[in-house]
This record gives C-alpha cells, structure tokens and sequence, in this order.
C-alpha cells in the first residue's frame, strides 16, 4: 500500500517529468524528450508525423523531424493536471496548449487532451503509452467543444 507521503512525493516527480517533456519540445531537445520514455513506449497519438505503434519507431531522428515542421519557437503549456498512482504505475491526464509558427510561417495553436500511462522503472518515473486526442488547430471557436478557456 502507498503512503500519503510516498502518492504525493511521486505525484511531485510526475509532475516534474511532464514539465521537463514539455520544456525539451520548447527547447527542441530530443534526446530529453525520449529521456523522459520507457524503453518499451506505445504512442497512440493522432498527429502524424508522430503516428506510431511502437518503441522502434519513436527515435532521436522521428522527433527532430517533428520539430522541424516548426520554423519559430514552441511553446507547450501544460493546464489541468490530474495524476492517479497506484504503487509503481500511474496515470496522468492534462490539456495542453501548443503554440508556434510552422514550417512556411503560419502561426499554429493547437490545444489536446493528453494521457500518459507511467511506470516507475529503476526508481525513476517513465512514460510508456501516450495518447493525444482532439488535435486540431485553434481560432478560438473551437474552445467551447474542449470546455476550455484560453
């Protein structure tokens, strides 16, 4: 059985791991990025080029060539955070917000709901499904169907 101490303490490195996932995409670091994901990571997500089924096919080359369909900055704005743990497994939910210029020089917002599966692996918290549902591109009108404020 967990402890309040131990749920909250691995909560706080929950949180930590999906910050720092969102701060390697602003700072197009890749290998960060795949630092923070389990040897055997399924993705789910929707939005290609990232459309994967598998561990082998999520590599320092994919995610630099999905960085390279934005010419600006990126920034990833994690909100609604809600973590479930159950011993050395957990859950995490958030929307994010995505926000750049893409290769060609339009200006993008993208807004998702996000789940990631975790597994705590030699003490330290890994992601190993991700799932990004409802991707698509913000003019404000669609924030209503997210039941989301800007």
């Amino acid at each position: 059985m967990t402890t309040y101490i131990e749920r909250t303490t691995d909560e706080a490195q929950i949180r930590e791991l999906l910050a720092d996932r969102a701060a390697a995409t602003k700072e197009r670091d890749a290998r960060r990025f795949l630092a923070s994901c389990a040897p055997d990571l399924v993705d789910f997500s929707l939005a290609p080029p990232l459309q994967y089924k598998g561990p082998e096919a999520l590599d320092q080359q994919a995610v630099e060539a999905w960085y390279a369909t934005w010419d600006g900055p990126i920034e990833v704005t994690l909100t609604q955070v809600e973590i479930t743990v159950g011993g050395d497994v957990a859950f995490g939910h958030s929307i994010n917000r995505m926000h750049g210029t893409k290769t060609g020089g339009s200006e993008m917002e993208l807004w998702s709901r996000s789940t990631v599966g975790l597994r705590k692996i030699d003490g330290a918290w890994k992601v190993t499904h991700t799932h990004d549902s409802v991707p698509f591109l913000m003019d404000g009108s669609g924030l209503a169907a997210l039941d989301l404020k800007p």
